[in-house]
């Protein structure tokens, strides 16, 4: 295809407007319209809107047949800009800023999408273009942000209410009590120094620029010029996001990559790439305050920033300011754009986020009426996915289970991810039969999609619980092919440890699960509370059939002999030494077909040491911090006897670092936070006792966090997403004790 003529200044607003209702569209969850009004163009602008669809359904589907096609579009607008750039036409009008630096970001937004388009390819040599490709796009961005932003990001709005960006506690500090008492307070002051690498002075990439003294001033000639257009609002917008999705990406880098030696935040050393995550989240919000298609982008990054952290990060320091953005981020796009998929997901998210599972659940059903625009699959994909895991959460199972094979039918992605969370749902229904039909068929369909060829991080955990499984039917004396019955925890329940999916729910349900983990056999104890706390009714209980020589075992595996029991009373006695598989080999050892069902239900560490995680979790969701915290401690106990399951020591080790801070932060709400403002020695006493409670709190969760990273080698599944979770809480903890003043 031949490159366009340059066009005139007022030629050039006009395909950038024109582009831009193209982008409406897709944002409208109209892809196709969006399809079709991009192919109208041959200029950079409605090129890079070709490549942004092809590339979009391909990222968030996982479908690298598209690749090509958005290879070939970016190209073309990445050569169209470049070219623009160099034979920029020149005006006598007044402008805010040299004119063609609206192709430069419109360069480096598909190079961007270029790299990332080759990393999608699964190669080596892809990855190898998509490192160049940010290389070069970062240094873009860098010089770009120092012309447009010469006072730093202060004097720009932002879609929230709050004019700052900074995570300061909603809580009073605590050292301001003090100060008020006493004559003097130290300060504490905190330094960062940042090396550079042996690169950094061929690529002279750092992405953390700090504002000079004068940030809070406009440019000098504002008043002189004229309102800013289509052009200006695309090169502010489009620097901001440009600058702060560098930042944002590079800060979040897990510290270890399975594929690299040195793991992914030494190669971004090594390039000399260095970040700043609060200017980053400031960058993105001004961009998001704009009006270009950027500003779309910008709250999307934002709004998946925030979703991530709120889920996974497991703590944080000002929930409410994080929930206060994020919503704000989502009002400003959402008014634009009612109809697209991607708003009405995050709105969703925030319900469940915030503790209503019941009105995003509606959110997610209104999403995914048939009267809607439904062209974008990918987008729709989201919804399903988001809509299984809450209905998981709320114990509606077969509603789950639907919504999860239901995302198989919308993309090609990991159909042996969701055919497992399927039959979990249908285990914890007691449908054993259904659950086994699907099972069976996971293997192959997990055979089918691999990375590089190999297969995906989750697949590999779900093959070795397959074996696990089957081997257990098999020690057991079972029918090999009937082996799901030998599950007793819920995969999808299991599953959902990854997911954090047990933090946010309901008490009543936490206390649910606790009841039906706690019955299994060997039975654990319960607390008062849990024992009197109905379990609520799954929809539809699907009957296990009664086997030869034992009665209809009730629902759940519950027995009526259940007594509630103190929790002192030998918590560990289930599943804290090796007497779990010395007394299971004697059991299996005496059985026989008539007796196979008299075993018990759980039989080797591995189990116990996830029933323990799974029940401490939901201790600690409804508020039973000590119950918690004996529970986690047991799982982390059997880390040496597991031998499949090796990511619960890890796992379990974090959320006790996450119990450390939630349990000050129940008892800071329940004293009130007026108790830190009170005057007088009372006051101070005060202020020194939950100043001293708060300092051993995240010291301790510190020390735990450094202990969860020990268990988490490279060769544990999943240890790249315990790693992520780890870096956030860490964040999280240094965000509070810097609102403290310790």
């Amino acid at each position: 295809m031949a490159l366009p003529a340059i066009p005139s200044e007022a030629g050039n607003v006009e395909l950038l407007v024109s582009a831009t209702r193209g982008f409406n569209y897709l944002f409208s969850n109209d892809l196709y319209h969006a399809k079709e009004h991009f192919a109208g163009g041959d200029d950079p602008y409605h090129l890079l809107g070709q490549g942004v669809c092809a590339f979009m359904e391909a990222a968030l589907g996982m479908e690298t047949g598209l690749l090509a096609e958005a290879s070939r579009c970016l190209s073309l607008s990445e050569a169209g800009s470049r070219r623009q750039m160099k034979n920029v036409v020149k005006s006598q009008a007044k402008r805010r800023f040299t004119p063609g630096l609206e192709f430069e970001i419109l360069n480096a937004d598909a190079v961007v999408l270029l790299g990332l388009t080759n990393a999608l390819s699964e190669s080596y040599m892809g990855y190898l273009q998509c490192m160049y490709s940010l290389n070069s796009a970062h240094s873009k961005f860098s010089k770009l942000y120092k012309t447009v932003f010469p006072n730093g990001l202060d004097a720009y709005t932002t879609p929230s209410a709050t004019p700052a960006p900074s995570r300061k506690s909603s809580t009073l500090s605590l050292h301001s009590s003090l100060s008020s008492y006493t004559s003097s307070t130290a300060a504490v002051a905190t330094t960062s120094s940042t090396s550079k690498s042996f690169f950094s002075r061929f690529t002279s990439s750092s992405l953390s620029i700090s504002s000079n003294s004068n940030t809070n001033s406009p440019p000098s000639d504002a008043e002189e010029l004229p309102p800013d257009g289509p052009i200006e609002d695309l090169i502010i917008s489009g620097t901001a996001f440009g600058y702060g999705l560098f930042n944002l990406v590079f800060s979040l880098l897990p510290k270890k990559v399975h594929a690299a030696t040195n793991g992914c935040r030494g190669v971004v050393g090594l390039l000399g790439f260095k970040y700043d995550r609060k200017l980053a989240l400031r960058a993105l919000a001004v961009s998001a305050g704009k009006s270009d298609v950027h500003s779309v982008f910008s709250g999307l990054v934002l709004m998946t920033y925030y979703g991530v952290v709120l889920l996974l990060s497991g703590y944080q320091a000002d929930e409410a300011h994080i929930i206060k953005q994020y919503k704000a981020i989502v009002t400003s796009i959402e008014a634009r754009f009612p109809q697209g998929a991607l708003w009405i997901l995050n709105r969703a998210k925030i319900m469940r986020m915030s503790y209503d599972p019941e009105g995003a659940i509606k959110v997610l059903r209104d999403g995914l009426r048939p009267d809607r625009p439904h062209s974008f699959a990918q987008a729709d994909t989201l919804l399903v996915f988001e809509l299984a895991w809450t209905l998981l959460g709320q114990r509606r199972y077969q509603e789950a289970a639907d919504m999860f094979i239901k995302v198989t039918e919308l993309n090609s992605w990991s159909h042996g991810t969701y055919y497992f969370l399927a039959a979990g749902c249908y285990i914890s229904l007691g449908n054993t039969t259904k659950a086994q039909a699907l099972l069976d068929v996971v293997p192959d369909l997990i055979d089918k999609k691999k990375i590089s060829g190999k297969d995906l991080p989750t697949e590999v955990l779900i093959k070795k619980k397959l074996a696990f499984y089957q081997e257990k039917q098999k020690r057991r004396g079972g029918d090999p092919k009937l082996w799901a019955q030998a599950i007793k925890i819920s995969i999808a329940e299991e599953l959902g440890l990854f997911w954090n999916t047990h933090a946010r729910i309901e008490r009543r349900l936490a206390r649910a699960h606790i009841r039906e983990w706690s019955a299994l056999t060997p039975p654990r104890p319960l607390s008062i509370a849990d024992a009197a706390t109905p379990i609520p009714p799954v929809s539809p209980v699907v009957p296990t059939s009664a086997r030869p020589g034992r009665a209809p075992r009730p629902m759940f595996g519950f027995s009526h002999a259940l007594q509630p029991m103190p929790l002192s009373a030998n918590l560990h006695r289930s599943g804290s030494s090796s007497s779990i598989a010395d007394g299971a080999k004697g059991l299996i050892a005496g059985s026989s077909e008539g007796n196979l069902n008299e075993l018990p239900d759980i039989d080797t560490p591995d189990e116990h040491a996830i029933r323990h995680l799974l029940i401490g979790m939901c201790e600690r969701t409804a508020g039973e911090y000590a119950a918690a915290r004996e529970s986690l401690k047991a799982a982390c106990e059997l880390q040496s006897e597991i031998k499949v399951s090796t990511w619960v020591g890890g796992v379990a080790m974090f959320e006790l670092a996450v119990l450390d801070l939630k349990e000050v932060e129940a008892g800071e709400m329940e004293a009130g936070v007026g108790a830190f403002g009170e005057g007088g020695a009372k006051g101070v006493h005060e202020a020194v006792r939950r100043l001293t409670e708060w300092d051993k709190a995240t010291k301790a969760a510190g020390k735990k966090l450094e202990a969860a990273m020990a268990l988490a080698r490279s060769e544990v599944d999943l240890s790249s997403r315990l790693d992520s979770r780890v870096s956030m809480l860490r964040d999280e903890i240094a965000a509070k004790r810097e609102a403290l003043g310790i």
